[in-house]
């Protein structure tokens, strides 16, 4: 998909008015309708999202032949998972490099989205083929998992998966079967969030991508509202002799350092980033 530059702007005109039921449909093994849910007819709290501000810290190499859906850092490691037919991998990235290990292949006709790493395992979504890829911590298949809809982003509290459909509902679901266990409705100042992309736990909240934006926002899992955001434009500006740059996706967070990293699809660049609240 061609990517067209956008400010802050589009991230508040995909505030849509269809709901929190979300446009995808639920896994295969989603609970029906009178399950538990955060998605409620009630009259919700309108809290005003804050703009935080951020500070480029280091700029590391990035293949441009790597397009971004899943970043994580773990262990001093960082962690990808690329998307597009016939291009889509897990693999680590050599910070100081660039240089890329690629540790397992999607079919060519499977594009790959989001990565997290849960426990002694690594899950890989895909957009629509309606399964996810189940490695073990050194990257070697142990099985597919069934869902339906499609998958964007994924990432974990430790206990339970995150997944997002580019939607404005995040689904926490069961790491063994992708039951729904909770739907959590975004909101960014009192309205639905759409087009909610790669995913990361940080300090107890979801941080997300919203796609087709420079910005990356801070969700509250409790209540699903956003309480603040970046916006990153200026990074597009550093990616020098890069036209095949796309869209902004990809968090990553460095727990010893609190730093972020930031990506985007076919970017020439990681950024590491300290926000600022």
């Amino acid at each position: 998909m061609k990517f067209y530059r956008l400010n802050i702007c589009l991230l508040f005109a995909v505030m849509l008015t269809i709901g929190c039921g979300g446009t995808q449909a639920n896994n295969s093994n989603s609970k029906d309708s009178n399950d538990k849910s955060m998605v409620s007819s009630k009259k919700r709290e309108v809290v005003m999202a804050k703009l935080y501000d951020y500070r480029v810290v280091r700029e590391y190499p990035h293949s441009t032949k790597s397009y971004t859906q899943g970043l994580q850092y773990v262990d001093g490691v960082m962690w990808e998972g690329t998307g597009r037919e016939g291009s889509s991998y897990l693999q680590t990235i050599d910070l100081k490099t660039g240089e890329v290990n690629i540790l397992a292949s999607l079919p060519n006709s499977e594009f790959g989205e989001g990565i997290t790493h849960y426990k002694d395992r690594i899950y890989q979504l895909t957009w629509e083929s309606h399964k996810a890829y189940l490695y073990d911590s050194k990257g070697n298949f142990i099985k597919n998992i069934t869902y339906r809809g499609e998958g964007w982003g994924i990432t974990t509290d430790g206990e339970h998966l995150y997944m997002s459909d580019g939607s404005s509902t995040i689904r926490r679901i069961n790491p063994e079967t992708f039951a729904t266990e909770e739907s959590i409705c975004v909101t960014l100042n009192g309205e639905p969030l759409d087009l909610l992309n790669e995913l990361e736990w940080i300090d107890g909240h979801i941080w997300a991508n919203v796609y087709l934006t420079d910005a990356i926002v801070e969700i509250d899992p409790k209540t699903g509202i956003v309480v603040g955001f970046i916006d990153l434009p200026e990074l597009r500006g550093r990616l020098k002799q890069n036209p095949e740059a796309e869209a902004l996706n990809g968090i990553a967070h460095n727990a010893s350092t609190g730093n972020f990293y930031v990506a985007g699809k076919d970017w020439n660049r990681i950024f590491e980033i300290e926000v600022i609240k």
